[in-house]
């Protein structure tokens, strides 16, 4: 059974990306795979001009599966999920996000690869992975990138959420609406404002040109800190500890080291 929907949209030059996989649309394995497929299948496609990416219901998702985080899975499960990230950045077809609820650990790293994220006010964002003991690969690159250091280290080491008015502050947000109704036809009016009358190609160009120092920082570091995740972090106490005591509903014990 597939975990996620796609709708074509404005003479299927827009492509809609739901995550249907429950109350969480949680990333797990399925729907990694569910979307490789996809972004394989939009590299076929000369005509999209646009990516939407949404989560069903309430939420745009708590973020990837915990249970595909223990030291036994992390290789595996870190390897799709980066693959997503090189191969949106490899299509340079434009990207947006549309943020409802939860948007937390690998949901908000998913929206934060796409040029522009647009949330209502239900919102709230973060990358909480510091209270697992495990820290964010691409979150630690696309933060500071998109928002700058300061901003950044203050979500990556405290692991808080903020709400989508602060995530507008902070840079994060381009423009949060009233409820999703009203960011739905936010973006549709958007998309016909600023999408539609333009070449796909061309489109596809500036994705890839204004993206040149974005897309050289990710292709050089990425592995790196997927290397130091599998290797270095999971060979520690603390990040098994962090892993195994959530999924065990209780308090971690730290053993700092």
């Amino acid at each position: 059974m597939k975990k996620i929907k796609v709708e074509y949209l404005f003479d299927n030059s827009i492509a809609r990306i739901i995550l249907d996989d429950g109350k969480g649309n949680v990333l797990d394995s399925v729907m990694m795979k569910d979307l490789h497929q996809l972004l394989d299948d939009f590299s076929a496609n000369k005509n999209l001009k646009l990516i939407t990416f949404e989560g069903e219901g309430k939420h745009f998702s708590f973020g990837a599966s915990v249970e595909e985080h223990t030291k036994e899975n992390a290789a595996e499960m870190l390897s799709s999920f980066h693959g997503m990230f090189y191969k949106i950045m490899e299509l340079a077809i434009p990207t947006l996000a549309k943020i409802s609820g939860q948007c937390l650990g690998g949901g908000l790293e998913l929206a934060l690869i796409c040029n522009t994220i647009f949330a209502d006010k239900t919102a709230f964002v973060g990358q909480p992975e510091i209270i697992l003991g495990v820290f964010p690969p691409p979150a630690s690159l696309l933060l500071p990138l998109k928002i700058g250091n300061a901003r950044a280290e203050e979500l990556l080491i405290t692991g808080k959420s903020v709400s989508a008015e602060k995530a507008k502050q902070m840079g994060l947000i381009a423009e949060v609406f009233e409820d999703k109704e009203s960011m739905n036809e936010g973006v549709n009016s958007w998309i016909e404002k600023h999408i539609l009358a333009k070449s796909a190609s061309s489109l596809r160009f500036a994705c890839k040109t204004s993206r040149t120092f974005f897309n050289h920082i990710m292709s050089k570091f990425l592995p790196q800190l997927e290397d130091l995740y599998v290797n270095d972090l999971m060979a520690t106490n603390d990040a098994n500890e962090g892993i195994n005591s959530f999924l065990e509903k209780r308090k971690p014990n730290w053993k700092n080291n």
